[in-house]
């Protein structure tokens, strides 16, 4: 089966970031916000990211111009049931991702494959749930999706090789690399990175060291571009509780239980640069550690 045309739903930081490199590749994309000033915002960030790509060079101003023709913005989920391929990138919330899969539901062509990019929810738990698990899987984009060159494909128990044939041959488009992951908590990338990120949180809780010498310890100490509190301020310090939480609760082993401290800062609405303040302050021209 060709794919012509992807729906994406939600129109945030992951979203808009898939709906940038599905159009960039020739797709057409309707892009589903529940909000307008999301979607609006949301045209607005890949439009400045294209213009980034054109002054490096990385697009032509013509690639540009086609590709932000190529998106369509839609208040209404169900427009998204002409689509031959669409991709959940809803918060990381399952009841929320099952009430929108329950609307699109009735209005999906048979042959349409649903996909979520949850980094961390059982896909066979997903796709059991509607009526096509075979055409069910997992489409996981690493954030910032234009930059990031991996994507892990997750195939839930009823998964058919067509639907995972057809979801590789996309990723092959994008240019991008596809890794397999069964279908267990956080998969692959979250099951390693998310511990780590725990273990800094509870450097800092126990008092081993500050916000800032955490982080320089990792970028100098361990090569990593961006230190683990930095990092964890980009993903949003709600979605990496909501990834410990399904680790947790989905192997039952301690080691996965996520630290006190990481559940206070989001319990105080502290969740990384998109509320303006985390393990860092970013309300300044500077951001400043807050512990």
């Amino acid at each position: 089966m060709e794919i012509r045309k992807i729906g994406v739903v939600g129109a945030g930081q992951m979203g808009n970031g898939i709906a940038h490199v599905m159009s960039l590749a020739g797709f057409e994309v309707m892009l589903n916000d529940i909000s307008q000033d999301m979607l609006d915002n949301a045209i607005a960030t890949m439009t400045r990211n294209m213009e980034r790509q054109v002054s490096r060079g990385k697009i032509t101003q013509d690639a540009m111009v086609s590709a932000l023709a190529r998106i369509t913005p839609t208040l209404t989920l169900t427009d998204l049931g002409a689509t031959d391929l669409v991709i959940e990138a809803a918060t990381e919330r399952e009841t929320v991702k099952q009430a929108i899969f329950d609307e699109l539901l009735p209005h999906l062509q048979p042959h349409t494959i649903l996909t979520s990019n949850t980094s961390s929810i059982s896909i066979t738990r997903l796709a059991s749930r509607t009526d096509r698990p075979e055409k069910f899987m997992g489409f996981h984009f690493m954030n910032p999706v234009p930059v990031m060159q991996l994507v892990e494909l997750i195939r839930g128990i009823a998964t058919d090789k067509p639907t995972y044939d057809v979801c590789l041959a996309v990723v092959e488009k994008l240019g991008k690399t596809a890794a397999s992951a069964e279908d267990f908590p956080a998969f692959i990338v979250n099951r390693i990175l998310m511990p780590m990120i725990n273990e800094a949180v509870y450097t800092l809780y126990e008092g081993v060291g500050n916000v800032r010498s955490i982080d320089q310890s990792m970028k100098l100490g361990a090569n990593h571009p961006m230190g683990p509190l930095e990092l964890a301020d980009f993903i949003g310090l709600d979605t990496c509780l909501a990834i410990m939480n399904v680790l947790h609760d989905g192997l039952a082993d301690t080691k996965y239980r996520p630290c006190p401290l990481l559940t206070k800062y989001v319990e105080a609405g502290w969740l990384g640069r998109k509320t303006g303040r985390g393990f860092y302050d970013y309300r300044g021209e500077v951001p400043v550690p807050t512990r």
